[in-house]
């Protein structure tokens, strides 16, 4: 059962929608954005590069910025040390992008998800110093690597930390205290002390407000650090980072520039993804091309994506950009029988737990995210997924808004050998011996209750269909991207009156409606994409099969939906009409 709330936000949309020249629908949703001025409101409606934060406010900026640009002019050694998920990825292409173009003598590496783990490690910092490395700049990790980092220093090597991961600390007569590792600089805007304006921006924009300043430093044309938009965007919508302020414009401006991308590797993955010459969207980053990153990190190495981007040869991207689908086919399949055993634990072990610890012994480790964020969907409880690693189990978390996941694992640190991450996700390992301690703990600790198991979802308004026209829906154009903090605009109806249903889809799981509302005679087409079962069996409790029959018959009387839907044009054969996608109904 979900519970539904109006975004209720006041304020005088009429005023609004006269000062803006657009609709008080339009108002209304941007209202309930969290725009709360007439300058916010025009930052929102028409977003500029001029708009993005002075990258000099982080803390350290400056400084590292300087060090780097003396080891360049020195020509002294510098090894950017990434991560494998695609924040990592894009954090690791932007930085050697641009330190090449800058003339340093620059490599990199990138951890092996199983042999390595999460971030930098003192087996590569040891490496770094064998093969006569200066400098060190990390990026998309780093702020966790206290003795790594120190063991860094200990062996003469200058440390550079870009990371945008939350400040370790520890708890000491109540107060937090924190660990900054030993490095020359760290930039993360999550510093206690950094003046930067937006704390949420993912590694990739941290490297890119870098390079923007060593462009700056060295002289480069302002067109060379635009160019690397595209790769700041697919980071801050695959590490869903807040669209809101400059990420959304970092967006929006990255999704341009994609499409027009000058990047033969990313070229070469649109196009084997059908989407080149496509006008693209927050959801063809999220959910097409940030899983073929991910995929090589996940199965192979994420330096197969990482070539793919900086090759400048069209054939070996084109074979990098193949590669690269293949191994994310592979991974969904490996993702499904995941989640079919992991729920099968849940429902026979764990449904009255809070914190929902599953234990997959022989499950691919690099995927035990992905299982844990679908636990957490189906459940809408804080999940986490171990399996076995190389020596110890190894494993992530998802969580719900109501459980900040790494104070909770800060809680029973003794029982893990090493966690790091978000209030929504983590990362962690530790003895198998311990899994069902930790399952105790978490329990014990959680602090929530049966309320905060209920999923809540939030509309903008009640909008009758026949309100709904071509150019409200080309206004909304103005709203996008859309994605987290700046959902596509919902909205609600009651009592739809349901007068035919037919079975779409290959699968012959989704439906398309034809329906009406009471203060209109005119007909409409709702599509329902998902929950087709879960409709069918409302309709077969609430009115009877009989009632479920005759609206697929097309004779069905007195069946009625509420719905939250949102409005898109359908083009098909040539034609052009309005339909209401239903994203939850009752």
């Amino acid at each position: 059962m979900e519970k539904w709330f109006i975004r209720n936000r006041k304020a005088n949309y009429a005023l609004i929608a006269q000062q803006f020249g657009i609709s008080e629908v339009t108002a209304r949703i941007a209202v309930n954005r969290g725009i709360s001025s007439n300058e916010e409101l025009k930052a929102y409606l028409h977003p500029s590069l001029n708009d993005l934060h002075e990258p000099r406010s982080m803390k350290h900026m400056e400084k590292a910025a300087h060090i780097i640009k003396k080891k360049i002019e020195e020509g002294k050694k510098i090894r950017i040390i990434g991560d494998y998920d695609v924040d990592g990825v894009m954090s690791t292409c932007i930085l050697y992008t641009g330190l090449q173009k800058c003339g340093a003598d620059v490599d990199y590496e990138i951890p092996d998800r199983i042999k390595d783990g999460y971030g930098i490690n003192v087996m590569i910092v040891e490496a770094a110093a064998r093969e006569q490395i200066d400098t060190i700049v990390t990026c998309d990790n780093g702020i966790a690597a206290y003795d790594q980092i120190a063991r860094a220093k200990e062996l003469g090597l200058t440390v550079v930390v870009t990371d945008h991961h939350d400040i370790p600390f520890q708890e000491e007569n109540g107060e937090k205290v924190y660990r900054i590792p030993p490095a020359d600089a760290i930039v993360n805007p999550k510093q206690h002390d950094c003046s930067y304006p937006m704390e949420g921006i993912c590694g990739a924009v941290v490297a890119f407000k870098l390079i923007q300043v060593l462009y700056e430093l060295f002289g480069i044309e302002k067109e060379a650090i635009e160019n690397l938009l595209e790769f700041a965007a697919i980071a801050t919508v695959c590490d869903v980072m807040d669209l809101t302020d400059e990420n959304r414009t970092i967006v929006q401006y990255g999704l341009r520039k994609a499409e027009l991308t000058k990047n033969i590797g990313l070229r070469a993955l649109l196009r084997e993804n059908n989407l080149e010459d496509q006008h693209l969207s927050a959801y063809h980053f999220g959910f097409v091309v940030g899983p073929c990153i991910n995929a090589s990190g996940r199965l192979e190495s994420a330096k197969l994506a990482l070539k793919l981007f900086l090759t400048k040869e069209k054939k070996i991207a084109e074979e990098y950009a193949k590669n690269l689908k293949h191994l994310n086919e592979e991974r969904k399949e490996l993702t499904n029988e995941g989640i079919e055993k992991a729920c099968e634990l849940v429902e026979s072990k764990y449904m009255d737990d809070s914190v929902l610890v599953v234990y997959l012994e022989h499950c691919h480790e690099s995927i035990a995210g992905i299982i844990a964020g679908r636990i957490r969907e189906r459940y809408n409880k804080p999940a986490i997924v171990l399996t076995d690693g190389e020596e110890h189990a190894k494993g992530s978390g998802r969580s719900i808004d109501e459980y900040p996941m790494f104070d909770k694992l800060n809680e029973c640190k003794e029982l893990l050998l090493k966690f790091g991450g978000h209030p929504l996700a983590a990362g962690l390992s530790l003895k198998k011996e311990n899994i069902n301690l930790l399952r105790e703990k978490l329990n014990e600790k959680a602090g929530l209750t049966e309320e905060d198991f209920i999923p809540k979802v939030s509309f903008d308004m009640v909008l009758p269909f026949e309100q709904v026209t071509y150019s409200l829906l080309q206004e909304f154009e103005l709203l996008e991207p859309f994605g987290k903090s700046n959902e596509k605009p919902s909205f609600a109806l009651k009592n739809v009156q349901l007068i035919h249903a037919r079975v779409i889809g290959k699968n012959k799981n989704m439906a398309r409606l034809t329906v009406k509302t009471q203060n209109s005679n005119r007909i409409f087409t709702a599509m329902l994409f998902q929950e087709f079962e879960t409709f069918e069996e409302l309709i077969r409790t609430k009115y009877g099969e009989d009632s479920l029959v005759r609206l697929y018959e097309g004779t069905a009387e007195n069946v009625y939906l509420d719905m939250i839907f949102y409005p898109n044009v359908n083009e098909f054969n040539g034609n052009t009409t309005i339909q209401f996608v239903i994203q939850h109904f009752r």
